[in-house]
């Protein structure tokens, strides 16, 4: 097997992502469309983090840190890539970064019916924080 490379996206990767993330997340989220992912890789060029093999996209992870909080999203890995390192590889890369911009902490926002995802973050260090609870409302129809 040949090497995992890890990289930032750029706006030539958005499309390959959104259609990728339909085959490897856990389901939609508000801002899987081309516009919301241009908005990221705009505002933070080094946010969205893509794991390639042979040139072929196995997965990917949203680092998102707005100078006071490091934020996780979209770890995805390739369903017939998984359990071969590729998001313990993505998720190393998104700590170095955190911790090259002076962030403490990571999180990330797993779905409770997801028990793969569960146990992924558990294997990588993580741990859910029972007293909080994400508030949430739309801001669009």
């Amino acid at each position: 097997m040949t090497e995992l490379r890890i990289r930032a996206a750029g706006p030539e990767d958005l499309d390959a992502v959104l259609a990728f993330w339909k085959t490897a997340a856990e389901g939609p989220s508000i801002s899987d469309d081309r516009e919301g992912v241009e908005r990221l890789v705009a505002r933070d060029p080094e946010a969205l983090l893509l794991a390639e093999r042979d040139g072929e996209l196995v997965g990917t992870v949203v680092a998102g840190f707005d100078g006071w909080r490091c934020h996780l999203y979209r770890l995805a890995v390739h369903p017939e890539r998984r359990r071969q390192g590729i998001g313990s590889a993505l998720l190393a890369a998104a700590e170095v970064r955190f911790v090259r911009l002076g962030g403490r902490r990571g999180d990330a926002m797993v779905l409770r019916r997801n028990e793969r995802a569960q146990h992924a973050w558990r294997t990588a260090g993580y741990a859910p924080e029972e007293q909080w609870r994400r508030w949430v409302k739309p801001l669009t129809d």
